[in-house]
């Protein structure tokens, strides 16, 4: 069996290191990169993101991350966004008051969550949306969370490039979010799949296997 090439992306933001062991784990060659060229040919591309979305989205621009996100996927090749990586997929986040655009993949707005104690930090669960791939297998489990902002309304304000998408969602404090979508190629966590243990590792087995 082949195994898949996987190109975890390096534009200066997010856990890469464990990221780059989580996904070896799983099956895949890995290589840690901010190459253009290595990026969009890998079999899979991982978007890591750790901190404020305007800082990701500048690391992003800087290695042309938006244009190599955008030519795999009109190629049908997958992506997978982890915490800010997610986040950046969507129109625009709104921090302390600013706005930042960010990738438009989605439409959507990244917002700070409106519960009594943020950042949500633990482990919790989601509801997997009808037909999802990425969690099958992982019926009531829970995944590692570390964020103070996330997705609170989902809508597709146009037609899908790609068949209706299968949202993921969960509560945290009386508030409630997107935690996970996938989209044709294009998938996405809120949480971290890389520090969720074995159902984050059947998580990104179950992401390699679209490959």
């Amino acid at each position: 069996m082949t195994v898949p090439s996987v190109a975890v992306l390096d534009y200066g933001s997010g856990n890469l290191r464990s990221a780059v062991r989580a996904v070896e784990r799983a099956g895949a060659e890995v290589t840690l990169t901010s190459d253009a060229t290595i990026a969009v040919e890998a079999d899979g591309l991982l978007v890591p993101g750790v901190g404020a979305f305007e800082a990701c989205m500048r690391g992003l621009r800087g290695v042309d991350g938006v244009r190599i996100i955008e030519r795999r996927l009109i190629a049908k090749r997958p992506v997978l966004g982890i915490c800010v990586g997610m986040q950046i997929l969507f129109a625009e986040g709104i921090e302390h008051g600013v706005r930042t655009e960010g990738c438009a993949e989605w439409p959507g707005v990244i917002e700070r969550l409106q519960a009594p104690i943020v950042p949500h930090m633990g482990w919790n669960t989601v509801e997997p949306g009808a037909g999802s791939r990425m969690f099958e297998g992982l019926a009531d489990e829970r995944f590692y969370f570390v964020h103070s902002y996330g997705l609170r309304d989902w809508t597709l304000s146009q037609p899908p490039a790609f068949p209706d998408p299968s949202v993921t969602w969960t509560e945290y404090g009386g508030d409630r979010f997107v935690s996970a979508a996938e989209h044709g190629p294009l998938w996405a966590t809120q949480f971290h799949p890389e520090k969720s243990g074995d159902a984050g590792m059947h998580l990104l087995q179950n992401w390699l296997a679209t490959m």
